[in-house]
Parts: structure tokens; sequence; C-alpha cells
């Protein structure tokens, strides 16, 4: 008999935790979009970053084998043409990014 009670019950709360789950969020506020943009813009700067650290790693090591390589006699292929390590430079917040240049107000004198 306590089994069936707690299947029931098993039952009953899958069921209301299911609807709570399919209930309509309401819409995002343009200060949440914003926020989302610029968080996901961040990230997107910080894995240009990450990618940036490691060609640069790969290439310190890369030197370091060749050196050795070198320095031991053997002799190795020429390392495989690869692009240019590229610098994302500082993160620019979008807002700062887009944003026009203010011009200093000029206050009208009158006559």
């Amino acid at each position: 008999m306590a089994t069936k009670r707690l299947a029931r019950f098993g039952i009953v709360l899958t069921a209301v935790l299911c609807t709570a789950a399919l209930a309509k969020l309401p819409p995002l506020s343009d200060e949440a979009k914003a926020k989302a943009a610029e968080a996901a813009a961040k990230s997107a700067w910080g894995d240009k970053v990450a990618a940036y650290q490691l060609c640069k790693s790969e290439e310190a090591v890369a030197a370091i084998y060749f050196a050795d390589m070198k320095k031991a006699g053997k002799e190795v292929k020429p390392p495989a043409t690869t692009p240019p390590c590229a610098d994302p430079g500082p993160y620019v917040p979008a807002a700062a990014a887009s944003a026009p240049a203010s011009a200093p107000a000029v206050a009208a004198k009158k006559p």
C-alpha cells in the first residue's frame, strides 16, 4: 500500500515539475539582451586571446625542437607554413566601439 502511494506521489510530482518546466518565460528586456550580447562578445574575445596564446606557445615549442635537433646534428624537414599568430588586441566593449565620438557642446550666446 505504501509503495502505491509513493508511486502516485512520484507521478504527481513529475507532472507538476514538467508543467513548471514548460511554463512560458517572459521576453528578455533590452537591458538583458544588451548584457547577453556583451557577454557573448567578451567570450568571443577571450577565445581569440586563448587561440593567440596557444599559437605563440606552439611557435616557441617548435623553435626549441628545431634548435635541439640542429644541436644534435639531426636533419629535420622544414616546418609547414602556417599563418602568423593574430593578436586580438585589448578588449573593447561593444558600447564603446559603436558609440560616436561626442562633440563638445557649444553654448548659444544671446546678443
